[in-house]
Formats: C-alpha cells, sequence, structure tokens
C-alpha cells in the first residue's frame, strides 16, 4: 500500500475506493458506503489493511455530512458529488472505526509501528467524535419552568 500522509485519503486504497464511488451509479453510492462500512463492523477475524482503510475512507465521507463534519477536499477523494446519505450510516460508520483501531486490525497496526501512528489515532477519533455526536439523537429541552410555574 502506498501512504503518504495520515489523512483519510492519502493513500492508494482511499484513492481507489473514492475512484470506485465516481464510477458508482448515483443511487448506488450510498449502498456501496453501506456494504464497505458493514464489512468492517462486522469482521470477527483479523481485520484487513484494505478492508479498514476503505471503512475509514467511507468514515469520512460519512462524517462530512454532518453538521461540522471536515469537507472532504483532497484530490484524492471522490471527484463527483455523494447523495445525501442516511443517518443511519453514521452509527455504522462508528462501528466500523471502532473496529479499525481495535486490535487484531492490520491497519492499526502498522500505524502503530510508525512515529506518526499516535497522531493517526487522533484523527480517527476526530472523525468518531464527529460521526458519533450525530450517531444518537441530541434531546433537547423544550421548555423551562420557572418555580412561578409550578403551583
Amino acid at each position: 500500500m502506498g501512504t503518504w500522509d495520515i489523512g483519510h485519503f492519502d493513500n492508494d486504497t482511499a484513492a481507489d475506493f473514492s475512484y470506485t464511488l465516481d464510477e458508482t451509479a448515483m443511487d448506488q453510492r450510498a449502498n456501496l458506503i453501506r456494504t464497505t462500512l458493514t464489512r468492517t463492523a462486522q469482521t470477527q477475524d483479523y481485520l484487513d489493511n484494505s478492508r479498514a482503510v476503505e471503512a475509514v475512507a467511507a468514515a469520512a465521507l460519512v462524517a462530512a455530512q454532518c453538521p461540522g463534519g471536515e469537507p472532504v477536499t483532497t484530490s484524492y477523494g471522490p471527484d463527483e458529488p455523494l447523495p445525501v446519505l442516511p443517518n443511519d450510516l453514521r452509527a455504522l460508520a462508528v462501528e466500523a472505526l471502532d473496529r479499525v483501531v481495535a486490535g487484531e486490525s492490520e491497519l492499526g497496526e502498522l500505524w502503530d509501528e510508525t512515529p506518526k501512528g499516535p497522531l493517526w489515532r487522533q484523527t480517527v477519533s476526530r472523525l468518531r467524535a464527529t460521526l458519533d455526536l450525530q450517531a444518537e439523537p441530541q434531546e433537547h429541552l423544550l421548555f423551562e419552568t420557572s418555580p412561578t410555574d409550578s403551583v
């Protein structure tokens, strides 16, 4: 795998995933992202590097559509726009990222062998935090009562 930096698309596998997305029909792109995330989240055995890299890229695309999410602006990301992705992909992306950074993950092991490993883990953690804020609905206080309201 050719990797040139810690960004979610800064490697050959993620760039290839972007190309595949661009070549996929618009109405099937969300399904490709779902399949990629599901395949990683459900991996019980040792997680292959390529699957993990694709899951991180897919999660970054989901997070880009979240409020506060960073847009994917790298030239190695998809050239074609994505449709609005279903909200349930956010929780699935969190599961996939948790699997990527867990034990028995080739990608995690490879990064841990480098000086930039902690920084890579921080970028994945920030990505997860963006998704996790969106994964579960926030409860909002609809109205406040003052002491004079209750009698």
